[in-house]
């Protein structure tokens, strides 16, 4: 049972966009549109070149934010209150993944590489801020974002993580690999799995996997 690979955690880590909820909100969808634009504003692009370097960037370094802070000098401030800025009132809270979050023994914090605002409105929309101790976004750990080790370590300082009793929660392969490393458990949570060596286990329905970890 899957529930036997958990018995040893007290702390639960999850991501927030994409992971507490489903990929169809298409949040993202709406915070391109303000990525393209801020970084069309600050570095004169056209808007298919400016969403262009946004990935690149996302890519180099972790998140576009870093890079325009490297390269342009960005207020991260600034930045991260412009790009989600957008409407969410189409989230709704979702009662079998409340339950499952209620039913998790220990502590169950949120870390993000948005913005801690970001994350409690998210939260606010889909009935979860009472299941949550503590979030995290990406300000916190001191602009480093995911999948950078520092990030992690910084967050994980911060709020006393035991990584080897602990899991993590995340829809980017690629950031799970460093939560591997430290000894944590690891639940992909995606639409398609991935057969990476740092993912222990993986799901398309995060309200579905957790009803199967109550001991």
């Amino acid at each position: 049972m899957i529930a036997q690979n958990f018995v040893h955690v007290d702390t639960w880590v999850f991501d927030l966009d994409n992971t507490l909820y489903p990929p169809s909100a298409d949040l993202f969808g709406r915070m391109d549109v303000r990525f393209s634009t801020y970084v069309g504003r600050v570095t004169g692009l056209d808007k298919a070149a400016a969403m262009a370097l946004c990935h690149d960037y996302w890519q180099e370094y972790g998140s576009t934010l870093i890079g325009l802070m490297t390269h342009y000098d960005v207020d991260p401030h600034h930045f991260l209150a412009d790009v989600h800025d957008i409407d969410i009132s189409h989230l709704e809270p979702c009662a079998d993944l409340i339950g499952g979050l209620q039913n998790l023994p220990g502590r169950k914090i949120v870390f993000t590489n948005g913005s801690s605002n970001h994350a409690k409105r998210v939260l606010a929309a889909r009935g979860l801020t009472r299941q949550f101790d503590a979030v995290y976004g990406v300000e916190q750990a001191d602009f480093q974002p995911k999948p950078t080790q520092a990030a992690f370590a910084k967050i994980f300082a911060k709020d006393g993580v035991r990584p080897k009793a602990s899991a993590m929660f995340e829809d980017e392969a690629r950031n799970l690999a460093v939560p591997h490393a430290m000894g944590m458990r690891t639940v992909h949570v995606h639409p398609e799995p991935d057969d990476a060596d740092h993912i222990h286990h993986h799901t398309d329905d995060l309200a579905a996997f957790l009803s199967q970890l109550v001991r």
